[in-house]
């Protein structure tokens, strides 16, 4: 039997499992401030592409079981402050279906004004309003509320608990890595759509094709060919992309 629906997600559970088990290692087994810190600003930019794929993950669960996906998905939470169903509402019946409408957009960079966002306006806004927005969503949604609800409290109680242990540990090792990730990720999507007001899927988006930087968030790069087909696994929207490049401004691709 087959645990995961597509093989190119071998490596990356692997790795995001491991991640989890050293985060514990190092709690349970390192007494050293320092290299507690250390450690921390090292994970930072490693956690904040942990969150890409937490994104994937949400658009297509990686596992065929469920119990593996909830599993995963604690993982990622500790990695990336996203709870389980925290993208899917947020930003898979939010961002996904509004992003054409700045007036609906769950990660809008358009103030109420008609004026654009900053880009620190629209990273603090936007983390601010992550959850309260994808609760929001989640009305439409009640199962997926629901599970939003009952393993973020999982997840708070988990964090809790490594605190009051050791709280100095706790904070270095999950509560940080969890506020920073978050925020990081979102900071990383400003430039995804900001200032592109139209209509038009195809002229909605940057796209970046440095092989390198999509290997590590799992061709997000690919940004136009991600809208146009949302449900998509992120191995294929490479060729996607090949597919519809023609018809995406040459300004909005770039390396």
């Amino acid at each position: 039997m087959k645990l995961l629906k597509y093989p190119a997600d071998r490596v990356p559970v692997t790795v995001f499992f491991t991640l989890t088990l050293l985060d514990f290692a190092m709690f349970f087994f390192v007494d050293n401030v320092a290299v507690i810190v250390v450690y921390w600003l090292l994970m930072l930019p490693v956690k904040a592409l942990v969150s890409a794929w937490n994104h994937h993950h949400q658009h297509v669960p990686m596992f065929h079981s469920r119990p593996l996906n909830r599993l995963l998905e604690m993982s990622f939470a500790l990695h990336t402050g996203a709870t389980t169903n925290a993208w899917v509402l947020h930003h898979v019946h939010g961002h996904h279906r509004n992003y054409l409408d700045q007036g609906k957009d769950e990660s809008r960079w358009l103030r109420t004004s008609g004026e654009q966002y900053r880009y620190v306006g629209y990273t603090l806004m936007t983390a601010l309003t992550a959850y309260p927005r994808a609760y929001v969503v989640g009305r439409n949604h009640p199962r997926l509320q629901r599970a939003l609800v009952g393993y973020g409290l999982l997840t708070l109680l988990l964090v809790a608990t490594l605190v009051v242990i050791d709280p100095l540990k706790g904070l270095l090792l999950f509560v940080f890595p969890m506020i920073t990730s978050l925020v990081i990720t979102i900071a990383a999507t400003y430039r995804h759509h900001s200032g592109l007001d139209t209509d038009d899927h195809m002229h909605a988006s940057r796209n970046y094709t440095h092989k390198i930087r999509n290997i590590l968030t799992g061709n997000l790069g690919y940004h136009t060919a991600h809208h146009y087909r949302q449900g998509l696994h992120w191995s294929k929207l490479p060729e996607l992309h090949a597919d519809i490049v023609d018809k995406i401004p040459d300004e909005y691709i770039s390396s």
